[in-house]
């Protein structure tokens, strides 16, 4: 028997309708399709605007579709039953502050209607997952933006779901904590969890997803697997190590005499990405010894 993909988006039109003497509308979803396999890391990406987030409002059932329908694990979406395997951190999630970070998680828990013994064990391995086990009893009104988008992970997660949806799970994190929170979505992957990723965060997608579909004024412009969507057809890359200044000489007077149309474009050394520099050059210094010591 074959599985139901755990998305499933099939002619996604959504139209509001604009109040006004002129009876304007907007069309802000416009025939989508899409579907993810269960395991998958998808990205949803495009800018401010595009119809991501009215998307996935359609999808968890907070919106109803113009037209067209989506389905979670086979399910319609706009039965509640689709949402009982479903975890979701919206882009600015609420919380009560008041609560710890322990208190919050047995909150929500309660309202999935889990066992009070198995949702302290839960909560527990929730916390050790997101990493703020040591702030456990911490009232959340001093926690910073990462720890909040963490505990809202943490809560996303709290019913064990088999689709977790975020949409701009890093906005206004530092680079630290937005790596964290990217590991953690690998780790979810390699865990068996679907996730669908809603971002404009380019390099943060290019990391983490297998599948990347782009929106673009209510429309699916593009979609398929990421390495296939960033490949240079037309371009080939070689990788060299410890190459002296003779090889680099051959190589370059290897191409210039070559029958075929290839050309040299460039050879120099591979840069890392401004983030990758920054997070390491920060953790070189973690790691010198204080001059207080």
């Amino acid at each position: 028997m074959t599985l139901p993909p755990a998305i499933t988006v099939e002619n996604l039109t959504k139209i509001y309708r604009v109040p006004s003497l002129r009876r304007s509308r907007v069309v802000a979803v416009d025939h989508v399709s899409f579907t993810v396999a269960a395991g998958e890391v998808y990205g949803l990406i495009g800018p401010n605007g595009s119809g991501k987030s009215t998307t996935m409002k359609a999808l968890l059932g907070l919106v109803r579709p113009t037209s067209g329908l989506t389905r979670i694990f086979g399910i319609p979406s706009n039965r509640v039953a689709s949402r009982s395997q479903v975890g979701f951190l919206p882009e600015n999630p609420y919380f009560y502050r008041h609560l710890t970070a322990a208190e919050t998680l047995i909150f929500y828990g309660r309202l999935c209607r889990l066992d009070r013994r198995l949702l302290r064990r839960r909560s527990e391995e929730l916390l050790e997952l997101v990493g703020l086990e040591e702030a456990r009893n911490r009232r959340l009104a001093g926690f910073s933006k990462g720890m909040l988008q963490r505990i809202g992970l943490a809560q996303a997660l709290v019913q064990d779901p088999r689709l977790l949806v975020l949409d701009e799970p890093t906005a206004g994190v530092d680079p630290a904590g937005s790596r964290g929170i990217r590991d953690l979505i690998v780790t979810l992957r390699d865990r068996g969890i679907t996730v669908i990723l809603c971002s404009h965060l380019l390099e943060q997608v290019q990391e983490v997803c297998d599948r990347v579909g782009i929106m673009h004024r209510g429309r699916l412009v593009r979609e398929g697997p990421l390495a296939d969507l960033v490949s240079l057809q037309n371009q080939t890359e070689v990788v060299l190590e410890n190459a002296g200044p003779a090889l680099i000489q051959d190589i370059q007077d290897l191409v210039q005499h070559s029958s075929g149309p290839a050309r040299l474009l460039r050879i120099g050394n591979p840069r890392a990405s401004l983030e990758e520099f920054f997070l390491a050059e920060t953790q070189r210094q973690e790691e010198k010894p204080s001059h207080d010591a």
